[in-house]
């Protein structure tokens, strides 16, 4: 090979990688720099924004105790979330992989997995208000039952709640990584496991999980990125009694103080990234899809 020919060839690289690394400096890069810069500016009643370095906005953030409160609040919520999807996301991907023998049935069944997608998460949301109320689904059955002779008020407009729809909105987003990565098992492996004596449960545990650590660890940052981004989903179905880091973000953002709202959207930003950091220090998940 010529030093030409390898010059051209370098070059097509450069040009190969260059839309998507002007589409990311364009609509990432920029943008986050620009929230980090706004985040040091200073905000004044009656003016608006000064350019001007300040600290302030980060010491009035790691000052208040409402600050403290509210990530506690979204880290409780994250954190039961994402339990609870990882629950329901690997039997489910566990029982589409391994006990439906027909390709085409367990892919049916995993469409039938993606129905409720089809319609908005605002829609989707909502829809649990109906079931969840006073005059609701559950509290009508219970009530015929005998179960219970009055309403269960925390059912709805409660953590319980904000749970409930953040588990119907995002446990697809831990199904499928899982599902992808359980699919790539060989089911001899299995079969060998159980031949040399292991339960069920220890075939499981020794082989299945094991193997699927890169697709829970994808779908761990999924379902961690979405919870801890959330706004709308906490405010509608708490009914305003719980908050998140981001119900800070929009309150500062209705009372015009950019500045601060951008100093804390840096700080969510940072959370975010040290637990994912900590996520693909527990799988690395390069080495994992490049095999």
């Amino acid at each position: 090979m010529t030093p030409s020919s390898t010059n051209r060839s370098g070059w097509a690289a450069y040009l190969q990688v260059a839309p998507l690394t002007l589409v990311l400096i364009c609509f990432f890069a920029v943008p986050v720099a620009l929230v980090v810069i706004v985040s040091f500016f200073r905000y004044q009643m009656l003016v608006g924004i000064v350019p001007t370095f300040t600290v302030k906005n980060y010491v009035d953030l790691f000052t208040n105790p409402t600050t403290w409160t509210l990530y506690a609040s979204t880290l409780k919520f994250t954190l039961i979330v994402l339990v609870v999807t990882f629950v329901l996301g690997f039997w489910i991907a566990y029982f589409l992989v391994f006990h439906i023998r027909n390709l085409v049935t367990a892919i049916g069944l995993f469409l039938v997995c993606t129905v409720p997608f089809w319609t908005s998460n605002i829609i989707r949301m909502i829809s649990w208000r109906p079931v969840l109320g006073r005059e609701g689904l559950i509290n009508s059955a219970l009530q015929n039952a005998g179960i219970t002779s009055q309403p269960i008020d925390w059912l709805l407009y409660s953590d319980f709640s904000v749970v409930v729809a953040y588990v119907h909105l995002f446990t697809l987003f831990m199904i499928v990584p899982i599902f992808n990565s359980m699919a790539r098992i060989d089911k001899a492996l299995l079969e060998a496991a159980i031949d040399a004596g292991a339960s069920r449960f220890g075939v499981i545990w020794e082989v299945v999980l094991p193997l699927s650590k890169t697709g829970i660890a994808l779908g761990a940052l999924f379902v961690v990125t979405l919870v801890m981004g959330d706004f709308f989903v906490v405010t509608v179905m708490s009914g305003g009694l719980s908050g998140s880091a981001t119900s800070g973000i929009f309150n500062d953002l209705q009372f015009l103080n950019y500045p601060r709202a951008a100093a804390n959207a840096v700080i969510l930003l940072i959370t975010v990234l040290l637990i994912a950091a900590g996520i693909f220090r527990l799988v690395d998940v390069r080495k994992e899809l490049v095999r």
